[in-house]
């Protein structure tokens, strides 16, 4: 007996690929800008956790020697959406190494602390979504009197970290410079 041999017509036709890849098309333009965004706030992160590491160090040294360290901002020129070499380079050995504190790595932000007696406030400023405007975390410890650093960091749109430049909700806690800082920005 013979087998009878059918030839099989399986497969995929042009119009079903279209389909496919139209669909792929339309998850991939919903998923690129979402991933972005995660990207920015990841960076984001870097500037939050470093201040508080920076909060920590400096409670640290006062709790040794009595004194709160100033560090110049390093590295020195802000890196727009780009990583630079983190670079200790403070004024007259008032840096980030006296406090014990560095980095791991290269940073996206640029870091600094300013001082007056025992208050002291402590910044990270960065264009990490390279718009020409830089996001600006910060940390405000006021001393004991309630007065904090005068003329220490400069927001962008809403006035200066002390007591009388409306940043009262930033006495010793880490957080945004300003509305348009942080996770609202993206």
């Amino acid at each position: 007996m013979r087998k009878l041999i059918r030839k099989s017509n399986k497969g995929f036709t042009l119009i079903e690929l279209m389909i496919v890849v139209a669909i792929i098309g339309i998850l991939a333009a919903i998923a690129i800008p979402n991933f972005l965004r995660f990207q920015l706030r990841s960076k984001t992160s870097e500037g939050k956790v470093n201040i508080a590491a920076i909060r920590t160090a400096e409670e640290s040294y006062v709790a040794e020697f009595g004194s709160y360290v100033a560090a110049a901002a390093s590295p020195a020129a802000n890196g727009m959406s780009q990583k630079q070499a983190f670079a200790d380079v403070g004024a007259a050995g008032a840096n980030f190494g006296t406090i014990g504190w560095e980095p791991e790595g290269d940073v996206f932000f640029n870091y600094s602390v300013a001082i007056t007696g025992l208050a002291y406030t402590a910044d990270a400023s960065a264009d990490i979504d390279a718009n020409a405007t830089n996001q600006v975390w910060g940390y405000v410890h006021p001393d004991p009197s309630g007065a904090s650093v005068a003329g220490g960091l400069t927001c962008p749109a809403t006035g200066t970290y002390n007591a009388n430049g409306g940043m009262n909700d930033l006495q010793n806690v880490v957080g945004p410079c300003g509305a348009l800082d942080g996770q609202s920005e993206f």
